[in-house]
């Protein structure tokens, strides 16, 4: 994370004409060039089609569904996923809200949810939400078909006088954790689990993180799967049109696609999904470790594909999607997939 004693070397005004004289790259990358978070950038354009606004999710999910068909917009450092449809139903609640949706599938954590924008730039609008530390939780584009007077009501209803806000320097990614010892224990618990849901307050209460307890489980619990096993269940999926649920997230947002995937595109490092309605980006070269993890619930195995970068940090998950499918195509998919090298 940049600085951000970096912020006092620019002013706003500095910030909109090095942006002015270099258009074409996208925000995160512009604002990673100069040293800054991506929301710096934005906030230097407050006045110049910029708006702050409330992002309290449960002020802002229900002028949302007022929008109408829109385009969601989760990503982290290696993973981008994008999905057309309408934000409703909306369930608030203080620690954890949802959007449980056909189309946008969602899971926010309201205490991220800091710095909130309305963006108006050459006719294209967009609603973006950064955390403390300046990153992007989530962003709203319309489209044609949005209702773009809604627009213009959400941005008044929850216009906020706010200029250029500090913001918190990210802390590291804590290593893996992993003692051998804790093997028998972790094991015992995670094979007493009877929904997903369980699986990270287990591995927190035993001093683990997710990566580690991959480590130390062991197989059949986890795993380890060589790095372009990704690429290759996203392939196998979509030749054989085995449905999927896709999961993108960050501290404050989890973004989830449930269906088949269709039109898959490598290009350079990135392995692109460039569905109709869904799209997503995955920096391949980010990916470090790749494990099968399966996990006891009530209803079965619930079999994920999940990438991890280089300081540990989640990149994505894949599961089966269930609904109305029973997973075993998956699951096979999932059994045949390369492991690790030695």
């Amino acid at each position: 994370m940049a600085d951000t004693s970096v912020l006092h070397a620019l002013s706003p005004a500095e910030i909109r004409a090095r942006r002015a004289e270099n258009p074409k790259p996208r925000a995160r990358d512009f604002a990673e060039g100069l040293g800054l978070p991506e929301a710096a950038l934005v906030a230097a354009h407050l006045g110049h089609g910029v708006t702050a606004i409330d992002a309290t999710p449960g002020r802002l999910f229900p002028l949302i569904e007022t929008l109408g068909e829109v385009m969601a917009l989760t990503r982290n450092a290696s993973c981008v996923h994008e999905r057309v449809g309408v934000y409703e139903p909306f369930t608030d609640g203080i620690h954890a809200a949802m959007v449980t949706g056909d189309e946008i599938d969602m899971r926010m954590f309201p205490k991220h949810w800091v710095h909130g924008y309305a963006v108006e730039d050459h006719g294209k609008c967009s609603l973006q939400v950064f955390d403390a530390a300046g990153d992007a939780v989530h962003k709203v584009h319309l489209r044609d078909t949005s209702d773009h007077a809604a627009f213009a009501a959400l941005v008044a209803a929850l216009r906020v006088d706010r200029g250029m806000p500090h913001f918190t320097p990210r802390a590291a990614v804590a290593p893996a954790k992993g003692d051998p010892a804790q093997a028998e224990a972790l094991r015992a618990a995670w094979g007493a689990m009877t929904d997903t849901h369980q699986f990270l307050p287990m591995v927190q209460k035993l001093g683990l993180n997710r990566l580690g307890a991959n480590r130390i489980a062991g197989t059949p619990l986890a795993r380890a799967l060589s790095p372009e096993a990704v690429h290759l269940a996203l392939q196998q999926a979509a030749e054989g049109a085995v449905p999927v649920m896709i999961f993108v997230g960050n501290m404050g947002c989890i973004q989830i696609h449930g269906g088949l995937i269709e039109n898959l595109v490598p290009m350079g490092p990135w392995i692109n999904v460039m569905d109709p309605r869904f799209n997503l980006h995955l920096r391949a070269d980010h990916i470090a470790e790749v494990w099968a993890v399966t996990k006891p619930t009530r209803s079965g195995d619930a079999v994920s594909v999940e990438a991890f970068d280089a300081e540990g940090s989640l990149i994505l998950q894949i599961f089966a999607y269930r609904k109305n499918q029973s997973g075993e195509a998956w699951n096979a998919l999932v059994a045949g997939l390369p492991g690790a090298a030695a």
